[in-house]
């Protein structure tokens, strides 16, 4: 219980610093932050090396996800954005930051992919709604841009949990899933 409390406010911590840093022009001191968390995190992790595999896996898909957003013109982030078509590594680094929760506080949501598709339908939208009145971000037609988070997050939280159950690092008892099909196959004649 006590790792959970304080799984749940280091990322409250630092998705508040993310933003608030990002929302102004000390924005690259953003993944130095998430740096520190991500390192306590994984002091944290009894097998750290599978749980850093997650984490990286995460800020691949956030940074291609986050990046494509920009790029349609969605959502426009108010400092650190290198181009049109690329996220600010703030952002990027928010997704590292979401990573240390999946096999702690959101581990609830394995083997339940309604609730999880529910989960991110309502949260990903709900964050980037707090982040535009925090002024991370704006959305030049809001409308559009909540469905389209909505639709991705849905899926994105799919595919965090299930890659999240493959590498978790921070249970004890947990390996990655290994394929089910043997090296070689035997035939009976």
């Amino acid at each position: 219980m006590k790792q959970k409390v304080i799984n749940a406010l280091m990322f409250k911590i630092g998705w508040l610093g993310v933003v608030f840093l990002g929302s102004g022009t000390l924005h690259w001191t953003a993944p130095i932050l998430v740096t520190m968390i991500v390192g306590f995190h994984l002091i944290m992790c009894r097998n750290p090396k599978i749980e850093l595999k997650l984490i990286l896996v995460a800020v691949l898909m956030g940074a291609l996800w986050e990046s494509f957003i920009a790029s349609q013109g969605l959502v426009i982030y108010a400092h650190g954005q290198p181009g049109t078509y690329l996220a600010p590594a703030w952002i990027v680094a928010m997704w590292a930051l979401l990573a240390t929760t999946l096999n702690v506080n959101l581990a609830w949501m394995r083997g339940r992919p309604f609730l999880t598709i529910l989960f991110g339908a309502i949260g990903g939208p709900c964050a980037f709604l707090a982040g535009e009145k925090l002024g991370a971000v704006t959305f030049p037609d809001p409308l559009l841009t909540l469905i389209v988070l909505a639709l991705g997050w849905s899926a994105l939280m799919l595919a965090l949990v299930s890659t999240a159950r493959n590498f978790d690092g921070y249970n004890a008892t947990s390996e990655p899933i290994r394929s089910a099909v043997p090296n070689e196959v035997q035939y009976e004649n």
